[in-house]
């Protein structure tokens, strides 16, 4: 699409829960055939470890609707004056009706309040931004409630060596709002659909529906083992993919904004994996102190959630009283890729809270 700059909004609060089940690599050593030795170079290559996951009663729905009562209760916000609220997901409670309806009368909000779900993962955290930015700066909303959170442990085999081990749970909120200073953002978004079997769930919706031969579990040839109803994820595709898209989505923001990578205290990315992150990092020549990939190690890749979830893990005691410069980019699922340049000044957040 073609780029755009907003000047109206701002963001004024982050916050992000995980469940309180942690699994750690070390404790699934049978998966890789008791190989001591190939844990510990997935450890330190890939930068798996710890992840939190849900129980089989827990959902997005409910991780999204503590970080937002956290929110609302560490900001003091009228919640009567939220004028949409966007939900972020690919693991909904139901087909139907959206997760945003249902929150909303958890959380009690107007019946003047907007509410909407969309499907996107790694790459939508910054499609809601968009869409947050553009609803104010168009004047028809001035505070927008962002939910974004994904249940990825749920779409996985536990036997699938090549997705089990990676993908945590979290639920995050983050309050967008008319600023009331001139305060310019940038953002850059795009999809190759042709390439959307590279990350893909092929059974359990409207194509291909759930029967007795889509839940048959196969082995493939490196040991990994999955039915149709579970997620399947093309590793080197995705990883080429990655630092190849990144890094141009990277520059053009830069130059659409005018800004230098001097003028950046950080950029930040989807949680993909550490060994993706630090290659697209020096790709570009960013020190990697500017491009935070601790959280992956910690919660685990938190899909739509996993940008949200870094800011209030690396930099949230920063952006408290101060103001910062950065970049947020997400890409995956679709496939889809989307970033943004903005500034973070006095935003509400605090380190991720484990829901109990």
């Amino acid at each position: 699409m073609p780029k755009v700059k907003f000047n109206k909004a701002k963001i004024s609060a982050i916050y992000t829960v995980v469940p309180p089940i942690c699994k750690s690599i070390d404790d699934e050593v049978e998966n890789y055939g008791g190989d001591l030795a190939q844990i510990e170079r997935i450890k330190t290559t890939i930068g798996l470890n710890k992840r939190y996951v849900t129980d089989e009663k827990t959902t997005t729905l409910d991780l999204c609707e503590k970080a937002s009562n956290y929110l609302l209760e560490e900001t003091k916000f009228d919640k009567s004056k939220i004028n949409a609220l966007i939900f972020v997901t690919q693991t909904p409670d139901h087909f139907q009706p959206s997760n945003a309806a249902i929150t909303h009368g958890r959380l009690d909000l107007s019946k003047d309040c907007a509410s909407f779900d969309v499907n996107l993962g790694c790459s939508g955290f910054v499609y809601g931004l968009w869409l947050s930015y553009m609803m104010i700066e168009t004047g028809s909303c001035e505070n927008v409630l962002l939910l974004a959170g994904d249940t990825m442990s749920k779409c996985v085999n536990p036997k699938d060596r090549a997705t089990a081990p990676l993908f945590g749970d979290a639920g995050t909120a983050t309050l967008i709002q008319k600023s009331e200073i001139d305060n310019p953002s940038y953002f850059s978004l795009h999809t190759n659909g042709k390439g959307f079997s590279n990350i893909i769930i092929p059974s359990g919706a409207f194509r291909n529906r759930p029967d007795d031969n889509s839940k048959i579990e196969t082995t493939d040839e490196s040991g990994n083992t999955r039915n149709q109803e579970n997620l399947f994820m093309n590793g080197s595709e995705i990883f080429n993919f990655s630092i190849k898209e990144e890094p141009v989505a990277i520059n053009e923001i830069l130059e659409f904004s005018g800004k230098t990578k001097d003028d950046i205290d950080y950029i930040i990315f989807h949680q993909a994996n550490k060994y993706i992150i630090s290659n697209i990092t020096r790709r570009l020549k960013f020190p990697l102190e500017k491009s935070p990939c601790g959280t992956v190690e910690k919660f685990g890749n938190q899909s739509s959630a996993s940008i949200p979830a870094t800011i209030c893990d690396s930099i949230s005691d920063e952006i408290k009283n101060g103001s910062k410069t950065v970049i947020f980019s997400g890409f995956g699922v679709g496939l889809s890729w989307a970033s943004c340049l903005l500034n973070l000044s006095n935003v509400s957040s605090d380190k991720i809270k484990i829901l109990y």
